[in-house]
């Protein structure tokens, strides 16, 4: 390969990672599969709704695609904030009539049953998670450098009606 052929190759790499759309097929990932993080968070959840006599949540891939970018956009831009939750609901093609998000994060890892009690013990997470209302959830459990912790995890958990 010519010298000249080899700088516009790296140019154009440059240019396909550098795109936003690139950016953002990097960080909602793959869908296939829940991670046993993800699923366990979700039981812990279901438990708590079904000890207060509440229906079940069901797993859906669109509202999972939005909390997995929502949580490692914050793992990679190192902030801690709900954003534009509608917006993200459009992004990812979410339908439905009530939207909330519940958010978490621990200097290591943090299992399910602590996110949950945390919200529990919260007012305001509380109510969203024992709303009757809501019949569909997506979680991210993701690790990676946070807030200066090396290992920190971020949670997104995001509902719908």
């Amino acid at each position: 390969m010519r010298r000249g052929a080899l700088s516009v190759c790296v140019l154009v790499l440059f240019a396909v990672l550098a795109a936003p759309q690139a950016t953002a097929r990097r960080l909602t990932g793959s869908i296939a599969a829940s991670t046993a993080r993800e699923s366990a968070l979700v039981a812990a959840v279901n438990s708590v709704r079904t000890l207060h006599l509440l229906p079940k949540l069901r797993v859906d891939l669109r509202l999972t695609r939005a909390a997995r970018f929502h949580s490692r956009d914050m793992l990679l831009r190192d902030y801690f904030a709900h954003g534009d939750l509608l917006a993200r609901m459009a992004r990812f093609h979410v339908r439905g009539h009530l939207f909330e998000e519940n958010l978490a994060y621990s200097s290591g890892v943090m299992s399910a049953r602590t996110a949950v009690a945390d919200w529990l013990a919260s007012p305001e997470h509380r109510t969203i998670l024992l709303d009757p209302t809501l019949r569909r959830i997506g979680v991210a459990t993701p690790i990676g450098a946070f807030g200066g912790f090396a290992r920190a995890t971020v949670v997104t958990a995001d509902f719908a009606r």
